[in-house]
């Protein structure tokens, strides 16, 4: 997959383009995602999903305390798996979030070669946010552009949104996630060495340093799938500051089942599926490796088992 973040750039082959944040790429963004693949293949077209960075949240500061689901290079991971031609990351700034509908279809034409469009049917666009899918269609037909409006996603006659999913990762509830996402919710990283404590304890674990501005679950320990060099395994993970050794900075530590390589600089995908517990302090060593067996065969218990094996990366 080709990966565009730059406004210096042109793309000569016509193409079908889908326009969004795709903060999560959950199941609604992955039904654009698809029809755009579709189009692309019928008509040989060049598929291409037009994102920008930063998200307009965070640009505006609305919200100080915005993060992301997915770090740039995590989206960038998802979508070449989808079988997307080409990422654009457009830069967003104050001159593009100034444009008007109008403008907006320009540059879109000029940079894409756009022949189809596909959108969610609630999507607005320009300056204030005024255009809107009815906007899109009138901006096309005079364009030589098919725009089309794909109805937003239900489960259980709920609508399948970021906003939704975010609160679902701040209450924990990674099941639901993962439903919602068609995929776990997950955390990607180069392994770093950690303090080696677990090893001391026969809990080796791999680290890595938390993406800037990722949202994560709450803290505490849970079920996940761990891909790393072609191979996925089963593992438990904590989220925290490891309160029993007096820890300051948050860290994901996860142990891997039956794996005891070293692995340090090597890309992990951690898959977070069932919060287990909340993470706290222990008295002692002892009364923290206790628990940890007891975590361990709760988690090696779910893996052997298959739960929620259908969510994968």
């Amino acid at each position: 997959m080709q990966v565009i973040e730059t406004e210096q750039f042109n793309i000569n082959e016509p193409s079908a383009v889908t326009i969004g944040n795709f903060d999560g790429i959950h199941l609604g963004h992955q039904e654009l995602i698809k029809t755009v693949l579709n189009f692309s293949k019928e008509y040989g077209l060049k598929s291409i999903v037009f994102s920008f960075a930063p998200h307009p949240v965070e640009f505006f500061g609305k919200n100080n305390g915005f993060k992301t689901m997915f770090s740039v290079d995590e989206k960038k991971y998802i979508i070449d798996g989808l079988g997307v031609d080409i990422l654009i990351q457009y830069p967003f700034n104050r001159e593009f979030a100034s444009m008007s509908p109008e403008m907006f279809m320009n540059l879109l034409v000029k940079k894409t070669n756009c022949k189809v469009l596909v959108v969610g049917e609630n999507y607005c666009f320009g300056k204030d946010r005024i255009g809107n899918i009815d906007t899109l269609k009138k901006l096309g037909e005079d364009r030589g552009i098919n725009v089309i409006g794909i109805p937003r996603v239900k489960i259980h006659d709920v609508r399948v949104s970021s906003t939704r999913i975010r609160g679902l990762i701040n209450y924990g509830d990674m099941e639901t996630v993962a439903k919602l996402l068609n995929k776990p919710y997950f955390a990607m990283g180069e392994i770093v060495h950690g303090d080696e404590r677990g090893r001391k304890m026969n809990f080796p674990t791999i680290n890595f340093e938390i993406p800037l501005k990722k949202l994560l679950p709450p803290d505490g320990v849970y079920f996940s799938r761990v891909w790393l060099e072609g191979k996925v395994y089963g593992g438990m993970s904590n989220i925290g500051v490891n309160p029993t050794f007096e820890g300051k900075s948050k860290k994901i530590e996860t142990h891997i089942f039956d794996f005891n390589e070293f692995v340090y600089g090597k890309t992990a995908i951690v898959g977070f599926y069932k919060r287990i517990r909340n993470e706290r302090k222990f008295s002692n060593m002892s009364e923290l490796i206790n628990q940890l067996e007891d975590d361990k065969a709760e988690c090696r218990r779910y893996y052997e088992e298959g739960i929620l094996a259908e969510y994968k990366l």
